[in-house]
């Protein structure tokens, strides 16, 4: 007999505890006759919304993982090629971490996804103000300012050399240059850099939010 959600009536898987599209918990009544020892196990627990999220424990858990994943995934990390990954799973961590917390321990996708997105926004944060703090610290407090710079131009020219190559028209590779020397074209171009690491900071940890929610929900169905 296929099982539908009271509330949305979409079906309901039947080895499901909660509806997949709006996280009502489901309760199986069961006929059978039998003895005390027989009976089916009574579902005493405290039933609560699956989809919704208590966002007080979310966010101990987030910022407890979060802020430090996302401080060794700064630019100038040597760990920072594992930043995406290293994300992910803190997305997924906290929201074992979060689950471990409520009773009963089930969760929607979706609120999977926003615990994720919280994650995602603080540890895309602080690998933003760990990669300015930590260049602002090699140019003026240990004064090698001079070896970003040379960098730069070895990247630019690079840059040209590339785009020469792909055959693109000399006053635009003149005019990309003109944007690229200057302080203000250095900024630009990092500010779009660090704005690009969190952004991919964000999406991991959302994915691996969802996922964690995804393989951490419960599988019984409550019986009463």
């Amino acid at each position: 007999m296929e099982v539908t959600c009271s509330r949305c009536n979409q079906t309901v898987p039947k080895d499901s505890c909660f509806c997949p599209v709006c996280g009502l918990p489901q309760l199986v009544y069961s006929d059978e006759v039998g003895t005390a020892e027989n009976e089916p196990e009574k579902w005493n627990e405290a039933v609560r919304d699956a989809s919704s999220v208590a966002w007080k424990p979310a966010l101990r858990s987030a910022l407890l993982i979060a802020i430090p994943v996302g401080a060794i995934s700064n630019m100038l990390s040597p760990l920072s090629i594992f930043g995406m990954p290293l994300m992910a799973f803190a997305g997924a961590w906290v929201v074992i971490l979060y689950m471990r917390s409520q009773r009963p321990a089930w969760i929607t996708i979706g609120a999977g996804a926003r615990i994720g997105l919280v994650t995602g926004i603080l540890g895309g944060w602080a690998a933003i103000a760990t990669t300015g703090i930590t260049l602002f610290a090699m140019r003026f407090w240990f004064h090698q300012g001079k070896f970003y710079d040379t960098l730069w131009q070895t990247l630019t020219q690079q840059m040209s050399q590339l785009w020469v190559s792909l055959g693109v028209y000399a006053q635009t590779i003149a005019e990309m240059q003109q944007m690229l020397f200057p302080p203000e074209g250095r900024a630009a171009w990092l500010l779009a850099a660090v704005s690009m690491l969190a952004t991919l900071l964000l999406l991991f940890a959302v994915a691996g939010g969802a996922i964690g929610a995804r393989l951490l929900a419960r599988r019984r169905r409550p019986e009463i």
